[in-house]
């Protein structure tokens, strides 16, 4: 069992008491120490493999010395020469026969402990990949990394080492125990005056460890916050704009210092109670040696029996201590247990069906409901939405315009369930989102946002991470149809090109057209635009819209846009404010009307829109017809110029 500073379990800030927030974290989620026990039920016979060669190797080890007293009080005396030799070789096995036993032990137990820590490592990463935006919104990413890496961690020592090193040092106490017994039951007792204050002393450090511990493990999370928030791409971008840099390097060098110091208490914690601790065990061969030369307590005791007594005294302490030190990694790792399996506990509130409608691609339509929705957030004071009613056709345009907060990226994300409505319902070809798979869900529905995240990885992997079935010539066929194919090819490298950290070493435009394309890769019925060309420059939206506009002919497509000029061609338009579809039509019946979608254009909220409704007045709503019904038409996988189908 490893010291118990060895940066895993916390507990206590406050010398000599468990951390208050330890106390609180198992107060609200207890730990049952059979769901621990459960960790190792797969592996039961392993485990019991292990704690027989633990007690076969305590046992054999304890020969030594008796072994040691018939070379000192009959070999050696006697110049017996065959005993001498016996005994010798008799100690080389006994070494040997305890090394070969730790370390198939060690190898066992080790590979139990590591499957444990990679099934629970697998499990809260899966777990939390189930969770709602909403968890992630209100957790910090570093708090999340700590419990993956730092507490998980910390147990890996507890899990790997607590039932070996109890059944190795439970079974040493005790057969040392008996052993001392059998030499000398005067020097037992004598032995056993030092055991109070051994054990006080040792609980005393210990406790004062596990409270510098637990204010390290925080530190370090603290610390693996500030590296993931400063030095990612987007940290260090923020940084450098703001002239936030020596703040941040301020901010890291302080945590470093308080992580260095705790550090230093740690190794000093204590110290000279354990000073104090070593005196006292010094004493005792000493008081062995003094009893053993006094003729009232020396019982004819042979110099052979007081050497192996005074070995088998040194051994007892160390095991016993190591209990003790077990007994507190336990108790102070049962707050990080709790903080595992609380994040395992969490509700899955966006979950599959327990009888899931099946919705093969193949016959879906791609026809989208909103029916009387309603949504609110956690803690918000008044709904998100409130009571939206929109139909969609098949192969239909819906386009969401208002202010900000009106509820438009709140609306969208109920088609790819993201959230799910508080009251009403979204349905495709008539059926709830709720009674369809998730995994059937992600392939129906393709979301493109203005934030746009690629992968650390070459564009043929960002790609292919949408379909990892996926071609080449299906890549590069999505590619096309995104408008992103040959500028793919005139890089160096090709798909093999690596996009870099968040995909920073493409230009906003380059990356919506390689996410348009990962998108496309899936072939999805239904199409939400998110925002998608927002952000970008008159030139670069404009490819990107060409590529937009020809990915969204023949799917079912819902767009939200500020830019207005982006979205006059929809089939439908829904102006929302607070939550409700306040005006609905077609950009000329808005305009005509002289509302909300009006007054967002004569506010010159869209300076392109504005610029170009001029040459919309002229091109009249002759020209804009047909087009819009052309769209209708458009059957799903054809006109090849403008879309290409992706088979899966």
């Amino acid at each position: 069992m490893t010291s118990p500073h060895y940066g895993g379990p916390g507990s206590g800030p406050r010398p000599r008491k468990v951390d208050p927030a330890d106390r609180a974290q198992l107060a609200e989620q207890p730990v049952s120490l059979r769901r621990i026990g459960a960790l190792f039920a797969p592996y039961r016979w392993q485990v019991a493999v292990v704690v027989a060669l633990i007690v076969a190797s305590s046992l054999i080890s304890l020969a030594n010395p008796f072994l040691v007293r018939a070379v000192i009080d009959r070999a050696i005396p006697a110049q017996d020469v065959p005993l001498l030799v016996w005994t010798v070789l008799g100690m080389l096995a006994v070494t040997v026969a305890v090394s070969v036993i730790g370390v198939v032990q060690t190898w066992i137990s080790t590979t139990v402990g590591q499957r444990i820590m990679h099934g629970l490592r697998t499990d809260v990463f899966a777990h939390l990949h189930r969770q709602s935006l909403g968890f992630f919104t209100r957790t910090r990413g570093g708090e999340i990394q700590s419990r993956l890496t730092n507490d998980i961690g910390g147990m890996q020592t507890v899990v790997t080492s607590t039932a070996t090193s109890i059944a190795s040092n439970l079974t040493t106490v005790v057969g040392t125990a008996v052993a001392m017994a059998v030499l000398s039951w005067r020097l037992s007792l004598l032995s056993l005056i030092v055991l109070p204050p051994a054990i006080w002393l040792t609980r005393k450090v210990a406790r004062m460890r596990r409270a510098i511990t637990a204010e390290r493990q925080r530190t370090l999370a603290d610390m693996q916050s500030q590296i993931e928030e400063s030095l990612s791409i987007s940290g260090i971008q923020l940084g450098k704009t703001l002239g936030a840099g020596p703040a941040m390097s301020q901010r890291f060098s302080e945590s470093s210092l308080v992580l260095t110091d705790l550090e230093v208490r740690s190794d000093l914690s204590g110290r000279w109670r354990m000073a104090t601790m070593s005196i006292v065990f010094a004493a005792i061969p000493a008081l062995l040696y003094l009893a053993a030369g006094l003729p009232a307590t020396s019982g004819g005791m042979t110099i052979g029996t007081l050497v192996a007594f005074t070995g088998l005294q040194g051994a007892l302490f160390r095991p016993l201590m190591s209990l003790l030190d077990v007994g507190v990694s336990v108790t102070s790792s049962l707050a990080l247990f709790s903080r595992i399996f609380e994040y395992l506990d969490l509700p899955v509130e966006i979950d599959d069906p327990r009888h899931p409608v099946p919705m093969p691609r193949e016959d879906v339509a791609g026809a989208v409901r909103f029916e009387g929705v309603v949504f609110r957030y956690e803690n918000a004071d008044r709904n998100a939405l409130d009571g939206v009613t929109i139909d969609m056709p098949v192969g239909s345009s819906l386009a969401l315009v208002g202010e900000t907060g009106s509820g438009k990226t709140t609306l969208a994300s109920l088609v790819p369930r993201l959230h799910d409505p508080t009251a009403g319902r979204v349905t495709i070809d008539g059926v709830d989102l709720r009674d369809i798979s998730l995994a059937e869900l992600s392939e129906l529905v393709g979301v493109v946002s203005q934030e746009t995240y690629l992968l650390h990885a070459t564009i043929r992997e960002n790609l292919r991470h949408a379909r990892p079935e996926a071609s080449d010539a299906d890549i590069e066929a999505a590619a096309r149809a995104a408008q992103v194919h040959e500028l793919i090819e005139s890089l160096p490298d090709g798909y093999d090109t690596v996009v870099g950290a968040r995909g920073h070493r493409f230009s906003g435009g380059e990356k919506q057209r390689i996410a348009i394309a990962r998108t496309l890769l899936r072939d999805p019925r239904i199409l939400v635009l998110d925002e998608a060309t927002s952000a970008l420059d008159n030139e670069t939206e404009r490819a990107v819209q060409t590529a937009l506009d020809a990915v969204s002919r023949g799917r079912t497509t819902i767009t939200i846009a500020h830019r207005l000029s982006t979205i006059r061609d929809a089939d439908q338009i829904v102006v929302l404010d607070r939550g409700r579809a306040a005006e609905r039509g077609s950009h000329e019946e808005l305009r005509a009307l002289g509302g909300r979608y009006a007054a967002l254009l004569a506010r010159g909220g869209d300076a392109r829109a504005a610029a170009e409704e001029g040459a919309v007045a002229e091109r009249g709503a002759a020209d804009v017809a047909p087009r819009v019904q052309a769209r209708r038409r458009a059957p799903r996988g054809e006109e090849a110029g403008d879309r290409v189908a992706v088979e899966v």
